[in-house]
């Protein structure tokens, strides 16, 4: 199972733009490679990611298969609230890896 690593500060004041860095470990299988017994490995990639900020979208994007094994993603985001930032990973498989951190706005 996928494993997802997120850094978002716990304190921030309003107004403030902060950073976000999400990692999530997946192998990201492109589907061109073979086994050692010659067979094609499937594709499985995530497709997707967005994230939220108490249920308003932040920040999206879609995934190609070109993109490495455990894909890192860094972007920024204006808070003016205290809240609950929702990361959401689609895999080609149709299942979703989520994660929640929370930041204290002041």
């Amino acid at each position: 199972m996928a494993k997802p690593r997120i850094k978002v500060p716990k304190k921030a004041s309003a107004g403030d733009v902060i950073k976000i860095k999400a990692l999530v470990s997946h192998t990201m299988e492109s589907g061109q490679r073979k086994d050692k017994e010659g067979n094609v490995i499937p594709q499985k990639i995530i497709n997707k990611f967005e994230c939220t900020f108490n249920g308003t979208s932040v920040f999206g994007c879609d995934i190609d298969p070109a993109v490495s094994a455990n894909p890192f993603l860094e972007f920024r985001a204006k808070v003016a609230e205290s809240g609950t930032f929702k990361f959401m990973w689609t895999d080609d498989d149709g299942s979703v890896i989520e994660a929640e951190k929370s930041i204290e706005v002041s």
